[in-house]
């Protein structure tokens, strides 16, 4: 029987085989928190008294409250870009976490430990990427390493192909809705299958970034084809190292994931596996439409949206575009697209995660209901807990924005 993705991982990094359930002392080749978490992983830092063990690989990212709405949080992004400075740590503010980690720096067998829960968002290039609290972080940043149990692996067997207006966000919404928002609880979600060469790179990055909503540690793909010609494309070819996966590994159990029987699909409040297909809910009338953060911001994200987006005269919702990094937002404002979101009155913010997790730039009014290409949807995720929110790809989100209400994007396509 083969070895697991994470199991092959693991035992690169530890330099001998482990087991399922084994506990390591692991080396870990990536750590980062961001403002929200920042200030505590410092403070667990000073309180170690050791500093960095290697500074060049540790992260603090501003991007939770970008530029800062209140002066405790322009306070706390002052800490950090003062401890970065003074331990020669990078102190990033474009874009998100999650994005910048995947463009910039995560490559295939690295182990990432990340103070925020969507870190799995790097296991799409084949990177054992998980979220750890304040301390581990600190710990990690620190001594580089992290003491970790070896989790089981659920396989995920991808296969067919998606049809015209369904997205890798139907499919994780789907998966989510099959196996339950504690269907992977310490577990790595691993990829598998023919399908796997129909689902492309940025499709990937928001699968692998929403496993933790079904309570994965983390959720991994095989480093191929696609993730080569991806750091290709961002000038770190170099970093590319194959890790196969197999459909006979060691695996729990093993969930099969028909792409070609998807529809487009929604997860209704306030839980993210309370899911529905978008065609069968109803006259659900929205009030906010919010295309970006870490989970669908990205430049291939808004040619979808841009594809619904394009036809029309006016929108019947409130539209915020929230890029996940400037690299997007440099993209999308010398692209067409640019100009008309702006004259269909859409609000284009700065890379970050402002309205997603409910801090500034489109917090929701007392009843209202937005549709979100985000990751959660709990009660006050976007700020207000009298609020309701629906969670769908680009696509369904642009067919929302045009109609007022949630819209199978199919009736445009």
């Amino acid at each position: 029987m083969a070895e697991t993705l994470v199991k092959k991982i693991i035992s690169s990094k530890t330099g001998k085989k482990v087991q399922t359930g084994e506990i390591v002392i692991m080396p870990v080749d990536r750590a980062f928190c961001q403002d929200g978490t920042g200030p505590l992983s410092i403070d667990g830092i000073n309180k170690l008294g050791i500093g960095l063990k290697n500074p060049s690989r540790c992260y603090f990212f501003i991007d939770h409250a970008v530029p800062p709405p209140r002066a405790e949080l322009a306070n706390a992004h002052k800490k950090i870009r003062d401890f970065a400075a003074a331990n020669k740590a990078k102190c990033i503010m474009r874009g998100v976490c999650h994005q910048i980690m995947a463009e910039e720096f995560s490559s295939p067998y690295d182990v990432i430990v990340g103070a925020d829960s969507h870190t799995p968002t790097s296991g799409a290039l084949g990177a054992f990427a998980a979220g750890f609290g304040s301390t581990d972080v600190a710990a990690a940043m620190s001594a580089g390493a992290v003491w970790l149990r070896v989790p089981e692996s659920l396989g995920i067997e991808l296969k067919g192909k998606l049809n015209k207006g369904v997205t890798a966000k139907d499919v994780i919404i789907d998966i989510i809705g099959k196996i339950g928002a504690d269907g992977a609880t310490y577990k790595v979600m691993e990829f598998f299958g023919e399908g796997l060469k129909n689902l492309p790179m940025d499709g990937r990055f928001t699968v692998s970034n929403m496993t933790i909503e079904a309570g994965a540690k983390t959720g991994i793909f095989p480093a191929d084809e696609t993730v080569r010609k991806y750091l290709k494309s961002r000038g770190r070819e170099g970093d590319f190292r194959e890790l196969p996966a197999s459909s006979d590994a060691d695996y729990e159990n093993v969930v099969a994931e028909d792409m070609s029987a998807l529809v487009p699909m929604v997860s209704c409040p306030h839980q993210v596996d309370n899911v529905a297909a978008a065609q069968e809910l109803g006259d659900v009338k929205a009030d906010v439409v919010l295309i970006g953060t870490c989970t669908n911001g990205r430049f291939s994200d808004y040619e979808a949206a841009y594809e619904l987006l394009k036809n029309a005269d006016s929108l019947k919702t409130t539209l915020i575009i929230a890029p996940a990094s400037n690299t997007v937002l440099k993209r999308l404002s010398a692209s067409p697209m640019f100009a008309k979101f702006v004259d269909l009155g859409a609000t284009i913010i700065p890379p970050g995660c402002g309205p997603c997790c409910g801090v500034h730039e489109g917090i929701l009014a007392d009843g209202a209901v937005a549709l979100s290409t985000a990751n959660r949807n709990f009660k006050g995720r976007m700020g207000n807990p009298e609020s309701f929110v629906y969670l769908a790809s680009p696509l369904t989100a642009a067919a929302t924005a045009i109609k007022g209400r949630i819209t199978d994007p199919r009736e445009f396509l």
